[in-house]
Parts: C-alpha cells; sequence; structure tokens
C-alpha cells in the first residue's frame, strides 16, 4: 500500500471553503482526488455528506431538480463533497440551486477533466466558485516524510516513472512500467475518447509522441501537422484537449517588446516525466541515456516541479522561455507582479552566464542555474 503524502494544496483549499461558496477540484486520474476529498472531509468541523458522481443512487438524488428536493436532501447539512461531479448532469446549475437556497452550506466537488467539468460548472456559478488543480506529487511534498539525502538518492528513478501517488509503494520497476502503461492506454487517452467523441485515437497517439521526442524544443503547430497528415486546425484541438486532461502543458516565449525576441512559437511539456517515458515505451535509466535526452528529462522534471510548487500554492506566476532570432536563450523565465526570475536548467555541471541581451534589456531580473546539486533549493 502506498505511503500517505500530506497534499499542499489541502491547506489551501480549506482556507477558502466557505458558507455558499464551491470548491472545484481538477485533476488527471489517478492523482489523489479523491484521497484528497476525503481528508478534506475528515478535517472538517461539522456536518458532512460524500456522494460518489459515477453513481445511480447520486445521479437519481440530483435528477429532480427544484429547491424542495434539495432542501430535503441537503438542509441542515455544513459540507457537500462530490467526487467525479462530470457525471452528474447539469452539474452547474444544481450547484447553484443548492449553495443558493441551501443556507450555510459548502461544496466541494472534483473532476477528472477540465474542459468537461469547467463547462458545466463556471457560468452558472460565476463569482461563487474557487478552482484549484491537484497533480501528481511533488518533490516538495515528498521532502515533508524524507530527508534531502532520501530525495537526492530516489531522484533519477522518479525522473523515469513519475511521481503519480500510488508509484511511490511500488518498488519493483516491472511493476512501475504496467503501471505507468496502463494510465496512458485505459485512462488518459479514454478521457479524451469519451468526452470528444473521438473514433480513434492512434494520430492523438502519434501526436503524443512527436511532442514527446521535442520536450524542451520549440514545437511548430504547422510541422506537427505535416508530420501527422493533419490540418493545422485539428492539431491545435488535439493539443488544447491534451492539455485539458492534464497530459502536457504549454509555455510560451517572453518578451516586452524587444524586437529580436521570439514569442510566437511554444514549448510543450509532460505534466509527468512517467508519462512522457510511457507513451515512448522508454524507461531506460537515467544515466545511461544521451546528453542531449537527459537535459530534455531534467528541464521536463524541473519545469513540472516548479508548476507544481505554484499551483499548490495558489501563487500568480506566469512561466515563460525566453529566446532571440540571433539563438541566445533562457530555459525558464517566472513573472511575479512584474518582477523577473531566469533560470537556466542543466543536468550536468555546466555554469552558463546571463546572454548578453537579456541582462541589457531587463537588468534588474535575477539569474540562476538549476542542476542535480542545487534544485532541492528551487522545488521544494
Amino acid at each position: 500500500m502506498s505511503p500517505i503524502i500530506p497534499r499542499l494544496l489541502e491547506s489551501e483549499i480549506e482556507k477558502r471553503i466557505h458558507p455558499q461558496k464551491v470548491m472545484l477540484i481538477y485533476g488527471a486520474r489517478r492523482v489523489g482526488k479523491t484521497v484528497l476529498l476525503k481528508n478534506l472531509i475528515s478535517n472538517f468541523n461539522g456536518k458532512s455528506l460524500l456522494l460518489n458522481g459515477e453513481s445511480s443512487e447520486a445521479l437519481n438524488m440530483l435528477r429532480d431538480k427544484n429547491i424542495g428536493n434539495y432542501r430535503r436532501l441537503f438542509s441542515g447539512l455544513d459540507l457537500l463533497a462530490i467526487d467525479e461531479a462530470q457525471h452528474i448532469p447539469d452539474i452547474g446549475s444544481i450547484l447553484k440551486l443548492i449553495v443558493d437556497e441551501i443556507e450555510g452550506i459548502r461544496v466541494v466537488a472534483t473532476g477528472s477533466s477540465t474542459f468537461d467539468l469547467q463547462n458545466k460548472v463556471g457560468e452558472p456559478l460565476v463569482g461563487r466558485f474557487s478552482q484549484f488543480m491537484l497533480t501528481p506529487l511533488s518533490i516538495e511534498e515528498l521532502a515533508i516524510k524524507e530527508s534531502g539525502f532520501e530525495t537526492i538518492i530516489r531522484n533519477d528513478n522518479r525522473l523515469i516513472y513519475g511521481l503519480y501517488p500510488e508509484l511511490i509503494g511500488i518498488e519493483n520497476d516491472f511493476e512501475k512500467r504496467e503501471y505507468l502503461s496502463d494510465i496512458v492506454d485505459s485512462y488518459l487517452l479514454r478521457d479524451i475518447l469519451m468526452y470528444d467523441g473521438l473514433k480513434h485515437s492512434q494520430k492523438l497517439f502519434d501526436l503524443l509522441r512527436l511532442l514527446a521526442w521535442q520536450v524542451g524544443s520549440e514545437v511548430s503547430v504547422d510541422e506537427l501537422g505535416k508530420s501527422l497528415g493533419l490540418s493545422r486546425n485539428t492539431v491545435e484541438r488535439y493539443l488544447d484537449l491534451l492539455q485539458k486532461v492534464f497530459v502536457i502543458f504549454r509555455i510560451g516565449g517572453f518578451s516586452r517588446n524587444l524586437r529580436k525576441e521570439i514569442t510566437k512559437s511554444g514549448k510543450w511539456y509532460f505534466q509527468d516525466t512517467g508519462i512522457r517515458n510511457a507513451v515512448l515505451s522508454d524507461f531506460r535509466p537515467f544515466h545511461l541515456r544521451p546528453d542531449s535526452e537527459r537535459g530534455a528529462l531534467w528541464e521536463n522534471f524541473i519545469i513540472s516541479e516548479r508548476l507544481k510548487h505554484k499551483l499548490n500554492h495558489k501563487q500568480p506566476i506566469n512561466h515563460y522561455f525566453w529566446r532571440t532570432y540571433d539563438k541566445q536563450e533562457i530555459d525558464l523565465i517566472e513573472e511575479t507582479d512584474g518582477v523577473l526570475s531566469a533560470f537556466e536548467i542543466k543536468a550536468g555541471k555546466a555554469t552558463p552566464k546571463i546572454p548578453k541581451a537579456f541582462a541589457e534589456t531587463y537588468p534588474d531580473a535575477s539569474f540562476s542555474v538549476i542542476n542535480k546539486d542545487n534544485f532541492l533549493d528551487y522545488i521544494s
């Protein structure tokens, strides 16, 4: 059994659970949304009820959308929790009626597909909800239970197999491979097929493979389309879907109007490096990979961890890369309240200096190199 790792997002949600408000928790399947929801309930001081959005009982109870029915079901309740809420038809209007008409009630709902749950909930609940994204485990969360020595020793394996919570309790690498392959085949792609009505998944999977090979590189949508025999619009739609089921994320180019800066292209990263490797069926140990591939995998890992930190602490940080047409570049730019922090991410011992054009254009920005010796300082 996997050890229970405290989730940093839990405290952020608890701060915001108020009467007549809805908390929406998104995330890929198997990242721990149900466990988080049960922990929120167990720590809540008041009368609570947990419903499973996939159960026929919940569907039948909520189907009769009138105030009298919901008052009969939920009056006197302090917290209503709904797991997998995207399966409930017209869930947005239902939650609006509940928080409008049941005095003192609070609602927490989870969903594995942001485009489905948010589309059904967002418009009816304007001004009444907060949203959170639960990711696979972060190194920052694991550090609560581990020493720095343990984290460093285990990190090469985690680069290969990722940080889905159930993997923490699996010691055998072969079982980890089976687990990740099952997630890719049975859950992530199934979400897209289910919600978008796609008939065939092969082109989508081919797109994922191309992105997996190009992690850390600028990606041309037109080139992806040519490689796959798909139109630009179809590729853009597939990329959007893959983001919305939490497989990949994009960072764009940074510029404050320096004409030689590149801003139109983007870089795509996997939310979890284990999923990236499962897509390629490539679980070679980190130290056996070519330098270029180690660099790309390390870059994906660090940027993903920085994104997790932002999401887990609800911080207003914008992420970018920076590059000029004469090929000066920086892997990651973070902008917080107008303050810039630049990071070069290196798997080896190289210590590059800040590019001259960036230093001259943004003299107040900080610059750091993140490598395997100091990464804990930047992702914990």
